[in-house]
């Protein structure tokens, strides 16, 4: 699992500013996942700098479908259940939260995002926002710092615990498998994101596809 702060929705490549608007590959602390995608161009998806001897693979080496427990900042608003569905090869990212009928897929090969409202049958399509690369499955980031305070287990699988702080400057622990599968991350003693099932099985394009007969809607502008 870089971190923006998209509600409920989980965003590949973040740190833990982004809190699961996340959950692969971005510097900073909760981001996501590991090792090996031959078929990722670095010049569609950012120069990879030289990467850091002892910090966490970040970005997901496997497919992964991941549900998680997210626990908003505020302490008044319901943790939500979101499904995070990961493709290696093709550096994409499907979100869907529990309950709702809208779903985000970020494309990282070109820096798309597409959001589809499947009540509604419309789905808009944008350039992916922020400047931040992705790290690539097998690389470490190539900024932050990172310190291993320990080991744990998060839904039946084994994750390394690295302290870091986020892009706004916000110290946490978050536990990232071997393969770079981000399980839990936990700031100022509370645990904000919290993987609950765990499936490393193949992720067929189809899940990624914009739905046929959908109607195309300009994005929404502040």
């Amino acid at each position: 699992m870089m971190m923006d702060r998209t509600p409920h929705l989980m965003r590949i490549g973040c740190g833990l500013s982004c809190l699961l608007a996340i959950m692969v590959g971005g510097a900073g602390a909760a981001g996501a996942q590991p090792v090996s995608v031959g078929s990722a161009k670095p010049d569609t998806v950012g120069a990879q700098p030289a990467t850091q001897p002892d910090a966490p693979y970040v970005t997901p080496a496997v497919d992964a479908d991941v549900t998680y427990v997210l626990t908003p900042a505020q302490e008044d608003v319901a943790p939500a259940r979101q499904r995070m569905r990961w493709q290696a090869a093709g550096l994409k990212q499907r979100l869907d939260p529990e309950g709702g009928s809208v779903y985000m897929v970020t494309t990282w090969k070109n820096r798309t995002l597409n959001v589809v409202d499947e009540s509604r049958r419309r789905i808009s399509t944008m350039p992916m926002p922020g400047q931040q690369d992705l790290t690539l499955p097998g690389q470490h980031p190539a900024s932050g710092v990172y310190a291993r305070v320990g080991q744990s287990v998060v839904a039946g699988e084994p994750c390394q615990v690295w302290r870091t702080v986020d892009t706004e400057g916000h110290e946490g622990d978050a536990c990232y498998t071997a393969d770079g599968i981000l399980l839990q991350v936990v700031q100022q003693g509370r645990i904000m994101v919290r993987a609950i099932s765990v499936s490393r099985t193949p992720q067929p394009d189809q899940v990624f596809e914009s739905p046929a007969g959908f109607t195309a809607q300009a994005p929404a502008h502040p």
